[in-house]
């Protein structure tokens, strides 16, 4: 894209600075904070394989709703009103969309599915109009809007299908929409899109995913203080809150260490930044948040039942939460740097030698080993990171 756009170009200006994300960014992310709260709260209502897969489909269809906003936004000026005024249109749909969650395979399919139609195609062809100057992202965003426009399809159509027919067709639009970046948005007759062609501004793209974990960890906050709020005060509840406080403690502490900056910097100065941000920001990064939305389910369990017995349901939430965003954070240095962290996989390898045993012991006592093993993953990077060590 031009270094320099004209005055009026609703394109950021690329000056080779850090590029800030804006207040109107920050208040669009509010509607995601009731979007996460909404999936936690399906998942505790309905904690079987089932709603286990609606939980993740619609996780999928609100990770790719705010990445390919994430992304536009790195291309759009969000201090020009007309970008502004896109972002208050979406949050409206957004709304709807948050608040249809609970219900999307029920009777609030179509609100959610048209919702979430409207605000893929309104970004995109919005983008289009907005890049129409510079050949190669107009490319770029033509191609995606077909695959937009395709997944939208889909996703309107099922909220309007009968609900036995809803899950395959959502499958299918969720399909469409994670496999189009892999594919370079590849479409007959226009080619395919170059990942070397998408400017990216690394450090405002790498910023914004990280204040979405923030979302995801303070919405864990939320699920656990207005439960403990409604529950008598006793030593067993208290210590319940104290461990699930602590284990979202320990998740910022292993996300914002100082890898994070780190991996900023490597994304920043590459060749190809965009090769690196599709597969570490777009793919990888959305394990680590369903991770921390499985640990508030978790929580939950365990503040209302912190002594009693620990059935499959619970087990799986207290330790397939944080196994999961450990597999995720590891992942994601995987991804930027090309190594394996050995206190990632040290901390996976522990949870899964708890595994066995997580059915004899009290929720409690299964969640403290879990946070345990969070805050060992944490201290254990710290340590390494002050040593002056390569990985850790």
């Amino acid at each position: 894209m031009p270094d320099n756009p004209a005055p009026r170009s609703l394109l950021r200006t690329r000056t080779g600075h850090h590029a800030q994300v804006g207040n109107v960014e920050l208040f669009f992310d509010l509607i995601f904070v009731f979007a996460v709260t909404q999936l936690s709260h399906g998942l505790i209502e309905h904690p079987t394989p089932t709603g286990l897969l609606h939980t993740a489909i619609l996780l999928g269809a609100v990770w790719w709703g705010w990445i390919d906003t994430a992304w536009a936004t790195n291309w759009l000026d969000v201090d020009r009103p007309l970008v502004r005024g896109l972002l208050f249109v979406m949050m409206g749909a957004g709304v709807v969309m948050s608040a249809a969650l609970p219900e999307a395979f029920d009777e609030h399919g179509a609100a959610f599915g048209i919702a979430f139609a409207f605000f893929q195609i309104l970004r995109t062809g919005f983008v289009l109009w907005a890049v129409r100057n510079d050949p190669v992202l107009r490319e770029n965003f033509q191609r995606i809007l077909v695959w937009h426009a395709a997944a939208a399809l889909l996703w309107a159509a099922g909220g309007l299908a009968p609900e036995d027919a809803r899950l395959g067709i959502w499958l299918a639009a969720l399909a469409l929409d994670s496999i189009a970046p892999a594919l370079n948005f590849y479409v007959p007759g226009l080619g395919r899109s170059h990942t070397g062609d998408w400017t990216v501004e690394g450090h405002h793209l790498s910023e914004r995913l990280s204040l979405f974990t923030i979302i995801a960890l303070g919405e864990s906050i939320l699920v656990m203080g207005a439960t403990a709020a409604g529950l008598d005060w006793t030593f067993a509840n208290a210590a319940a809150l104290l461990v699930s406080f602590l284990g979202s403690v320990a998740m910022w502490w292993i996300y914002f260490s100082a890898s994070a900056g780190a991996a900023t910097e490597t994304i920043a100065s590459a060749r190809d930044p965009g090769r690196i941000a599709r597969l570490a920001y777009t793919y990888v990064h959305v394990i680590p948040i369903a991770g921390i939305i499985i640990t508030a389910v978790g929580d939950e369990w365990v503040l209302h039942h912190p002594l009693g017995h620990t059935d499959p349901k619970t087990a799986l939430a207290v330790l397939g939460g944080p196994a999961l965003y450990l597999l995720g954070v590891g992942l994601f240095k995987l991804a930027v740097f090309g190594k394996i962290s050995p206190s990632r996989l040290a901390g996976l390898v522990l949870l899964g030698l708890v595994a066995p045993f997580s059915l004899m012991l009290p929720p409690l006592a299964l969640a403290a080993i879990a946070t345990g093993v969070l805050i060992v993953v944490g201290a254990w990077e710290t340590i390494a990171l002050s040593r002056g060590a390569e990985s850790a």
